[in-house]
């Protein structure tokens, strides 16, 4: 069976010079990268910034970022992908045309980093709550006892004492955002997998193309886990481990 499946994939097809769909596959990788980055950093920073609001910004401030964060969990990604990309990209166009400017053409690597970002983001928000609340409160108020304004005791004692504690979550999001970016095929963005599938339409060899897309996955994967455990040893340095 093994030498039956390794017979079918026509590795000719993967060539980085025409008719080789190689250099595709690659530009699709590219892309998914830069979406994925670009989606974990837009989503840390509203997560951070959610975390902090849920806990500190009062009662209406927590409201809405409660509603956020749970409308969001709620509703599948696939279709917030959807709802985002077309209803945001028409909202911004009426709004616009209410002012007498004409139709916005916006970029599809922008709005897929976007869309993305704010998915993460109600994750991670809740995420990185769980992790500063995870903080004894000793070390904030011996923070607060020295002096510290708010930003400084964020900066000096909270962020370095719950980054052990978030790092494990954020981990497994990082690896989501790799794989989610799959989903931005449905609005016709070319990374990995719609380039995969260009590929296989356009040959008929869909069992090489895609048996290939699951291995750069898979590659992905196992670079970043590793790269996580590196962060998990480093920054877990002169803690209990669990029993």
């Amino acid at each position: 069976m093994f030498q039956t499946l390794v017979g079918s994939v026509d590795l000719s097809v993967l060539a980085l010079e025409p008719p080789g769909w190689g250099l595709a596959l690659l530009k699709g990788l590219r892309n998914s990268i830069i979406i994925a980055m670009g989606a974990y950093t837009s989503g840390l920073l509203i997560g951070m910034f959610g975390a902090c609001g849920k806990l500190y910004g009062g009662r209406v401030v927590s409201d809405l970022l409660e509603c956020y964060t749970t409308l969001v969990r709620a509703i599948p990604e696939l279709v917030l992908i959807l709802l985002l990309y077309y209803a945001g990209t028409d909202g911004l166009n009426r709004i616009l045309a209410s002012f007498g400017r004409p139709p916005m053409d916006i970029n599809g690597l922008a709005a897929g980093i976007a869309v993305l970002g704010i998915v993460l983001g109600a994750y991670l928000t809740e995420i990185i709550r769980g992790a500063i609340k995870a903080v004894p409160i000793g070390e904030i108020e011996a923070g607060r006892a020295f002096g510290m304004g708010p930003l400084q005791l964020f900066l000096r004692i909270i962020f370095p004492a719950m980054l052990p504690h978030a790092l494990p979550g954020l981990g497994n999001y990082w690896l989501s955002a790799t794989r989610d970016t799959a989903l931005l095929a449905v609005v016709g963005f070319t990374e990995l997998t719609l380039s995969t599938r260009a590929a296989a339409a356009g040959t008929r060899h869909y069992m090489t193309f895609y048996l290939v897309a699951g291995l750069i996955y898979l590659l992905v994967s196992i670079i970043s886990s590793v790269g996580i455990k590196l962060l998990e040893v480093r920054y877990r340095r002169g803690m209990a481990r669990p029993v």
